[in-house]
Order: structure tokens, then C-alpha cells, then sequence
């Protein structure tokens, strides 16, 4: 099997309400030119998930009400996967660029919980105009500002 090697480049951190990813002070420069950017796009890892147990998981039984008895993996947002990598949008509050401090309005991430990279959201990237979802998550929120309002509980099995 081959090999890669991923280093992280800062991390979450989150006291209370308050959310920041924390860089790694070598990095900050590469903060540069990221004002105006409402949003970006964090890759993280599921720290809390990783071991050779839940990496081997490749399917659910239904974590979602609605949705099939048996989930293959790549159909949920689980953290357990054979590489625990998340991607989460986030909302840019401001951003310290001398403390490479990016904070945030929320992220679904422990405090410490490594972060892999980020990426400036950017509409003609990363949007869909008219994404197809199947049924039972067809009335889910159409939108990350949505889905702060949504009662997430009436949706997962967990």
C-alpha cells in the first residue's frame, strides 16, 4: 500500500462559543490576499475517530431516519471512514493575520482536532446550482445558513 504523508497546519480550537483555527506560526503568510473571502472550505481530520477498528467500518446500519437499513460509508458524513478527513464550510468572523488566528462562526470539530488545509470558498467552485439529493434527506436545509436553524435531532438515529 502506498504511502502519503499529511502534516497538519494548525488547529481548531473552540472555549465556550467562541471557534478559531489556530495556524502554525511558520504558516501564516500563506493567509495572504484571504480577506474578502466570506467563507472557506477547512479540511480536517476526525482525530477522535481514528483507529484501525473504525477505519475498517465500510458500512451503517441506517444513521439517518428515512434513510436505507444499510448505508455504505461514502453515503453519510460519518466520522468513521477509511480516511477520516472532514470538509466543513465555515464562516469567516475576521482573521489575525500576525497570530494566524482564522476565527469562525462554528465548525463541527473538537478543540484541537488537527487541521489538514483551507481553501477559499468560491461560488463558481463550489457551488451547485441545482444539486440532486435522494429523498430521504430531501428536506434537509439547502443551505449552511440554514442549517444552523434546523433541528438536527429529528434527522439521525444516534
Amino acid at each position: 500500500m502506498e504511502k502519503y504523508y499529511v502534516n497538519p497546519i494548525g488547529r481548531i480550537r473552540v472555549r465556550g462559543e467562541e471557534m478559531w483555527i489556530q495556524l502554525d506560526q511558520k504558516l501564516t503568510a500563506a493567509l495572504k490576499a484571504l480577506d474578502g473571502f466570506s467563507h472557506l472550505n477547512v479540511l480536517w481530520w476526525f482525530s477522535d475517530s481514528d483507529n484501525e477498528e473504525m477505519r475498517s467500518v465500510l458500512e451503517t446500519p441506517q444513521p439517518y431516519k428515512g434513510a436505507p437499513e444499510t448505508m455504505g460509508i461514502f453515503a453519510t458524513r460519518s466520522p468513521i471512514r477509511p480516511n477520516p478527513i472532514a470538509l466543513t464550510a465555515v464562516e469567516v468572523l475576521s482573521i489575525d493575520y500576525e497570530a494566524g488566528v482564522i476565527r469562525i462562526a462554528y465548525i463541527d470539530a473538537n478543540d484541537g482536532t488537527p487541521v489538514l488545509d483551507i481553501k477559499p470558498y468560491t461560488p463558481s467552485l463550489d457551488r451547485v446550482q441545482d444539486p440532486a439529493v435522494p429523498g430521504w434527506c430531501g428536506n434537509w436545509p439547502s443551505s449552511l445558513e440554514e442549517s444552523g436553524e434546523f433541528d438536527w435531532e429529528l434527522v439521525f438515529n444516534f
